[in-house]
């Protein structure tokens, strides 16, 4: 059971405006991550990317993190977490208006570029806002309170994902007799109708970047106009934090370990949903977006009721029973997928549940690797503010460093989409790669999870309080 005290404050009396504020902010990010997996299948499509390919969007995505999170940290330690978050803000907004001329030219690198840029913002934000939501209250709170911040952030991800669905994706999804048709359809503007057919996918991303490109800026001008108040600590002027003293707390480089492999799962299992869900069913890339849909509503679901059951049981523990029934799922992904059920035969791709209010059967797979989103839903939270506490001065170094921890959706997502491009993602009786081969990577990430929840997470070191 939890020892939180019973009247400790949720937020800092007096600053409960600026919390509402920040909270927008865990919105707003949710945006290119989770438009990032949908445009794996879209550029599947409109760019003619192979799997292995495809794996270089989440990689500019993390990577953009992974190199500004540091900087970004160092920046917030000297300038403070409002010239951090504006900083955040333009470097977001400059990313998503990138997608303009990328769709123009129809340039793969140009894609990465744009979201390398976002990702460098979000980097600048999340560093920022996690922070600093941690310090906006008693100490014996900030799990709860962070995740009911986070709670916010799968919003993002439910409009998202509706976004990208209804105006990213066509529906438009040929076959290979009906491309040969088009390359040789020569059409009145000159090449073929292919040729447009990719045109016109191409031209279909940008106008969603551009739409949150200006929701950003409006977010700016509130941010700029508003007074934040400094964490008690900075507030001395006096020490300030450094790597030397950060290696002296097990928890927070534990935290690193632990969330590294966490945004491996995480970003393994949503980058490639739609992917999994058309090689595993009949349904296309438009009713595969609804399971997406749903998928979010079930992290938004679990993130709400994490937090309330944090009011009694401890988060770090909360974490870990939650990653072991995300092991039993993930393992039902895998054995019940196609390629499982060439490999071993057990007859769980032949369990299928009907889609309610559909005429669609999916095989129970399907639902397992979706339900996976409502216990993954307070891991990134927890593991955060676990590793944070503590730390007093060194918390912005600290915080930042944790956030380059999300390379581990990166590497793992080339490492799941190397692993189902190779022969060892082919199966007997399928003529194509299939990617729950390549998940067992998501296997060995709540492996680590459970050690750091169960074993790893105790605070230690010269604690601040």
């Amino acid at each position: 059971m939890s020892d939180f005290p019973k009247k400790s404050n949720l937020v800092t009396k007096g600053h409960l405006g600026t919390f509402v504020l920040i909270t927008s902010l865990f919105f707003l990010w949710s945006w290119p991550n989770t438009l990032n997996d949908f445009l794996i299948t879209q550029f599947k499509k409109s760019l003619e990317l192979s799997l292995a390919q495809t794996g270089f969007l989440p990689f500019a995505l993390k990577t953009g993190y992974f190199l500004v999170s540091v900087p970004a940290g160092l920046y917030m330690q000297k300038k403070g977490y409002k010239a951090g978050i504006m900083m955040g803000l333009m470097l977001f907004a400059a990313g998503c208006l990138m997608f303009y001329p990328a769709a123009s030219t129809q340039q793969y690198i140009v894609f990465l570029f744009g979201i390398f840029v976002m990702a460098g913002g979000c980097a600048f934000l999340e560093i920022g806002a996690n922070s600093f939501i941690v310090s906006l209250g008693d100490k014996a709170t900030s799990e709860r309170r962070l995740n009911l911040a986070q709670s916010f952030n799968p919003i993002g991800n439910i409009m998202a994902s509706t976004a990208a669905t209804v105006f990213i994706f066509s529906g438009n999804e040929p076959d290979a007799a009906e491309i040969e048709r088009m390359k040789e359809s020569v059409i009145a503007a000159g090449g073929n109708e292919y040729q447009q057919f990719l045109k016109d996918e191409n031209f279909r991303v940008f106008p969603v970047y551009i739409a949150l490109a200006a929701v950003i800026l409006i977010i700016a001008f509130l941010v700029r106009r508003t007074k934040f108040p400094e964490p008690a600590t900075e507030k001395s002027g006096g020490e300030k934090g450094s790597l030397k003293a950060l290696l002296k707390y097990p928890h927070w480089w534990g935290a690193i370990i632990s969330q590294f492999f966490y945004l491996a799962a995480q970003l393994g299992t949503w980058s490639y949903l739609v992917l999994y869900i058309t090689q595993n069913s009949a349904l296309g890339e438009k009713a595969a977006g609804g399971f997406v849909i749903a998928n979010m509503i079930l992290f938004m679901t679990g993130r709400f009721f994490a937090t309330w059951l944090m009011k009694f049981f401890k988060p770090a523990r909360l974490m870990g029973v939650y990653a072991v029934i995300n092991l039993c799922l993930i393992s039902i992904a895998i054995i019940g997928s196609k390629w499982g059920e060439a490999h071993f035969g057990l007859g769980l791709n032949g369990i299928v549940i009907p889609v309610p209010f559909t005429g669609f059967q999916v095989p129970v797979s399907i639902y397992a690797l979706i339900f996976t989103a409502f216990f993954m839903s307070l891991m990134y939270p927890t593991n955060f503010a676990s590793g944070v506490k503590g730390l007093g001065p060194n918390a912005k170094l600290g915080a930042s460093i944790l956030v380059m921890s999300l390379i581990g959706g990166a590497l793992g997502s080339l490492a799941i989409s190397s692993l189902a491009g190779s022969d060892w993602g082919l199966a007997a009786g399928i003529d194509t790669h299939q990617i729950a081969a390549g998940m067992c990577v998501i296997i060995i990430s709540y492996c680590v999870i459970c050690w750091y929840a169960f074993a790893g997470s105790r605070p230690r070191g010269p604690l601040y309080e």
